[in-house]
């Protein structure tokens, strides 16, 4: 294993200890080409090589599946990590306590209460402020929700593979989990800039309350299904109240009129562009920080230059 990881009996949780990582992979043997071989594995096999892999390998997985029909997204979510553990486990040679099976429903569930309850605060604050009203959109119940499910899932898993699993736990063990919760969460707000209605704000109003707040909550449970289901427990909320999701408009249970400033609503790309959401994104992201701090689920940047010196 290359990363920390927390030691646990039933998954990890708020309770546990966060460990230092083990000891660095042992070096690869000679081979008959001059150690060239040797050299291209150790390239791989750092923490930039297994995280360019897995990034290449999730992300194609999510290219082909995600517009697909039916269950096609939730299935290519289901490759995706299969991917990603053969990635950690083969090339970066690490094991994957972070996809346990044992105690996911659980972490998935509680992610997906806060997800829910952090979009509608937000909804509520905005519309008692007069920015958005809702009706009832009259689309099939049934045909909604199996649409938003799908797609959802397939966007929550994948995106916090690529982005929590791989980067940010690649980029901590470079330079620590600070400096990899601020590297990860800009590009994550970058990453949304070709969404419809994108701007400079909405980019960095992404990296704030949800590319870091997804990273807090990552280094606080070191558990990707708690944190999938708060992304996935965020937008399918959104998406059934109508609210674009990151400039994307689907089919929702509700449609939305906006009223007054876009500083208010988060205008044409929705609500994570609002400044209530902003707000309390920041707020979650603090706490969630602050316990995993106390939990010891850190890893200092010094750590993280002993592990490449070893």
């Amino acid at each position: 294993m290359s990363t920390s990881t927390a030691r646990h009996a039933d998954g990890p949780g708020p309770d546990t200890v966060f460990d230092a990582p083990d000891a660095p992979d042992a070096p690869d043997a000679p081979d008959a080409r001059g150690g060239r071989l040797g050299r291209l594995g150790r390239i791989v096999r750092s923490p930039l090589g297994w995280m360019l892999t897995g990034l290449v390998g999730v992300g194609l997985v999510s290219t082909l599946t995600a517009t697909g029909p039916g269950p096609v997204p939730v299935l290519g979510a289901v490759a995706a990590v299969a991917v990603y553990w053969l990635v950690m486990r083969r090339v970066a040679r690490r094991s994957t306590p972070e996809i346990a099976r044992r105690g996911a429903g659980r972490e998935a569930l509680y992610g997906g209460a806060i997800g829910l309850g952090f979009v509608v605060v937000s909804a509520v604050l905005i519309t008692v402020l007069g920015g958005y009203s809702f009706s009832w959109a009259g689309h099939g119940v049934m045909a909604v929700l199996w649409s938003a499910v799908m797609v959802q899932i397939a966007a929550a898993v994948t995106e916090e593979l690529l982005f929590r699993g791989l980067a940010l736990q690649a980029l901590e063990r470079l330079w620590g989990s600070r400096a990899a919760i601020v590297i990860t969460g800009l590009f994550f707000g970058i990453a949304h800039l070709g969404a419809p209605g994108a701007s400079a704000w909405s980019a960095l109003a992404i990296a704030s309350e949800a590319g870091v707040m997804l990273g807090a909550a990552f280094l606080w449970r070191r558990n990707i299904w708690f944190v999938a289901g708060l992304h996935f427990g965020w937008n399918t909320t959104e998406q059934l109240l109508g609210i674009p999701v990151s400039g994307h408009a689907s089919k929702g249970l509700f449609t939305v009129d906006v009223h007054g400033s876009a500083v208010l609503t988060g205008g044409g790309f929705g609500l994570e562009a609002a400044l209530v959401p902003v707000v309390i994104g920041v707020l979650l992201a603090v706490r969630m920080f602050v316990l995993a701090r106390r939990g010891g689920r850190l890893l200092p940047r010094r750590s993280a230059r002993r592990i490449q010196a070893g």
